[in-house]
């Protein structure tokens, strides 16, 4: 892959700096989510006294006026949103990994119109990584609106380089990445929140415009990452052995299938 060439080192100082400066202001996104209500008759989390819960180190203080009473995963209590936002050094180690993920994108893709959609996309990413790992939970109050943009940022590409073709794959991306999710919802609901399927659209929308190899393994990726992850993680009693989060490995999946996805289906002899 010439990352070098066609402006690709442009593009990459581009998305670094815009995504590093966005990755910035992670915890105040964090920090504007509205709390969800409660479960009724949330389950008894079978692992909750076999391994150590992730925030376990924090001195969380839970109020009764900050806190969301059990909010699904396993039963458990909900860090609230705003003491995830507080985290020590967040908006640095967003930041920065915003800036890196945002530098790999756009030294990938190089000067395209589809560079605002991945810029946006890159820091709300950070976030929903970060919020999904401490709660199990992938705010629909965050993927609503990043729909509204991500489509209206693919629609303004489409119409500046009158690729009809791109848009089309972009329906079909996220039909295929979102039905793909839904369905593995349907069929096991306990193994998959359905802030997973919302969020297999939206980068089925971003993964298709960009081609058929980026939205293959960067779906792929993302289930390959997640097993293997998923298990070393489980193995270290960080998470339970048959639910954990699946966004960040969504995520890291889509990153793949953008840097990595033309080479290797290339490299695949297609």
């Amino acid at each position: 892959m010439d990352w070098f060439a066609h402006g690709h080192p442009l593009a990459a100082l581009i998305c670094l700096v815009a995504c590093g400066v966005l990755g910035w202001f992670v915890p105040h996104l964090i920090a504007r989510i509205p709390e969800p209500g409660p479960e009724p008759n949330p389950e008894p989390d079978p692992d909750a006294e076999l391994r150590p819960h992730p925030d376990a180190d924090m001195d969380v203080t839970v109020t009764d006026a900050t806190a969301a009473p059990l909010a699904g995963a396993g039963g458990r209590l909900k860090v609230p949103y705003v003491e995830i936002a507080r985290s020590p050094g967040l908006g640095v180690r967003a930041g920065i990994t915003s800036a890196l993920v945002g530098a790999l994108l756009g030294a990938s893709v190089g000067l395209d119109w589809i560079l605002p959609c991945l810029i946006f996309l890159t820091p709300v990413g950070v976030a929903l990584a970060v919020v999904d790992w401490r709660t199990m939970l992938l705010p629909t109050r965050v993927i609503a609106p990043s729909y509204a943009v991500v489509i209206a940022l693919l629609l303004v590409a489409a119409g500046v380089q009158t690729d009809a073709d791109a848009l089309l794959h972009s329906v079909i991306g996220w039909a295929v990445a979102g039905g793909l999710f839904w369905l593995l919802w349907f069929i096991y609901p306990k193994g998959m929140g359905y802030g997973d399927v919302r969020l297999s659209g939206i980068l089925g929308l971003a993964l298709g415009y960009l081609g058929w190899a980026e939205l293959l393994v960067g779906v792929y990726a993302a289930f390959l990452i997640g097993g293997f992850g998923g298990l070393l993680l489980s193995r270290l009693r960080l998470v339970q052995r048959k639910r954990f989060p699946f966004g960040p490995f969504m995520l890291v999946g889509a990153v793949v299938g953008v840097a990595f996805g033309p080479a290797v289906v290339a490299g695949l002899g297609y």
